[in-house]
């Protein structure tokens, strides 16, 4: 049987010796792994982002993977106030690694011992890593926006668009795209990169909404993936006419003035031609959010927990609004959504009504 894709014999130049054997072989190992991961179909953006944290991980304690000891991923989490997910995250990332240069399949331990005399350990264990008990470990402060909140960053939106326009500054496009997208993002309960990864070509009719004419559904291509696997797609049905129409004059009056032929693939252009990057979507809802007077804590992942938590406050069957947003359990869109005290009292009220109707019949 042939060597794993990851494994020291394929990564390592047995003929050469390295100036600096230390540095040599830590990047071997880096691309060992990238190699790992590519046999496993795990997405490059994985990839990157566990390389990169490695690496930061390598930066701080300032010595070599076959000299990292427990104390050291101990220190680097006491050191920095990061959410319990994004600690997880972390110390997940670290552990994989290290297990991946542990397993004696792939061989990075005799290499260690034969290049520097020294073979690496795991040092992720059981009593120094953050468990994974509660469902949702997102921060606690982060929520959907209320109706009045929405309505005052979109009426913030816009006005800031207005003021572009008449001022007649080159940015106006720009605003106008962000502030459609922005709606887009609510209108349709998608996460920031599936939006930013739309194309105008993703939006077509619906038969059972004829009065939405080409905007009727969206066809999500970059949904999130599950593990080790492709991005996930699926289908959202449109409901809020109100932001087709936004998108529709967006489409038909704004983004032709880029330049770019109107049947380019990308819907959400930037001046260049190319496609808008997620975080200048985080970039221009902080400040809109700073000038509607919203709270800093919210998020643009707090719109799509305002599109779940809104149409089950309107009476929408709560298993339409869990394949809207492409969840796999009812439990994962639980969690999203925060309905107010009106709604709560109005269920409330008719449970009550149904019981003692029931009691009075018999």
């Amino acid at each position: 049987m042939g060597r794993p894709a990851g494994s020291a014999a394929l990564v390592l130049v047995s003929a050469a010796t390295p100036l600096h054997p230390e540095p040599a072989l830590f990047e071997a190992m880096i691309e060992g792994w990238r190699r790992q991961h590519s046999a496993r179909r795990l997405s490059p953006t994985i990839t990157v982002a566990r390389v990169r944290l490695v690496r930061r991980f390598q930066a701080f304690t300032g010595v070599w993977p076959w000299e990292w000891r427990s104390e050291h991923i101990e220190a680097w989490i006491a050191q920095g106030e990061w959410a319990h997910s994004t600690i997880r995250s972390y110390q997940g990332s670290v552990a994989l690694f290290l297990a991946y240069v542990c397993d004696p399949r792939y061989g990075w331990m005799e290499a260690c011992v034969e290049r520097v005399g020294a073979a690496p350990s795991q040092i992720c264990h059981e009593d120094n890593t953050a468990t994974h008990v509660a469902e949702y470990e997102g921060r606690p402060e982060r929520r959907p926006l209320t109706r009045d909140e929405l309505q005052a960053l979109f009426d913030t939106a816009d006005t800031k668009v207005d003021e572009a326009a008449r001022s007649r500054r080159k940015g106006w496009l720009a605003a106008f795209r962000d502030a459609t997208l922005l709606k887009v993002i609510y209108g349709w309960g998608l996460r920031r990169r599936e939006a930013a990864m739309l194309d105008v070509s993703d939006f077509g009719p619906n038969p059972a909404a004829v009065e939405l004419g080409s905007f009727g559904v969206c066809q999500v291509r970059f949904g999130k993936a599950m593990k080790g696997s492709p991005p996930r797609r699926r289908a959202v049905a449109s409901v809020m006419p109100w932001a087709v129409e936004a998108l529709e004059q967006y489409v038909a009056e704004v983004r032709p003035l880029h330049g770019v032929p109107a049947r380019g693939p990308v819907l959400w252009l930037t001046e260049r031609g190319g496609r808008i990057s997620a975080r200048r979507v985080d970039e221009r809802f902080a400040s809109w959010r700073a000038a509607a007077g919203l709270p800093p804590e919210l998020s643009v992942h707090c719109l799509r927990h305002s599109y779940a938590s809104h149409l089950i406050e309107d009476g929408v069957d709560p298993l339409f609004v869990q394949h809207q947003m492409g969840h796999s359990w009812a439990s994962t869109t639980v969690l999203y959504t925060n309905v107010g005290a009106d709604h709560t009292n109005r269920m409330l009220r008719a449970a009550l009504d149904r019981a003692f109707t029931t009691e009075g019949a018999r």
